[in-house]
């Protein structure tokens, strides 16, 4: 089992940056694939990007290529979400989940979440 706490959300002008965090407890981080998903208001929560156990092989909803980045440190048990170039479009709230060994795009295969982190972006 992992318990997940995210920090680093917060309010930014378009165009700006902010970088989540995902805090994960226990010794097993190392052995799920991880993502980030996000939910606005009257949303379904939708992807965002995942990346593998060893941190080698990563995936990004096509709404976020090329702005956001996915990374995670195993040995400080924390991923991370660094978002560039935000967009009023990009306010949601941020949750990070883990996986098993796989790192899937879809929700229902995730085990494990974080309650989540705002980000909200001003025109």
């Amino acid at each position: 089992q992992v318990q997940l706490v995210e920090s680093g959300g917060g309010l930014v002008q378009a165009g700006g940056s902010l970088r989540l965090s995902c805090a994960a407890s226990g010794r097993t981080f190392s052995t799920y694939g991880m993502g980030w998903f996000r939910q606005a208001p009257g949303k379904e929560r939708e992807f965002v990007a995942a990346i593998s156990r060893s941190g080698g092989t990563t995936y990004y909803a096509d709404s976020v290529k090329g702005r956001f980045t996915i990374s995670r440190d195993n040995a400080k048990n924390t991923l991370y979400l660094q978002m560039n170039s935000l967009r009023p479009g990009d306010t949601a709230v941020y949750h990070c989940a883990a996986a098993g060994m796989a790192m899937p795009t879809t929700s229902g295969e995730y085990a494990y979440w974080g309650q989540g982190a705002q980000v909200t972006v001003s025109s």
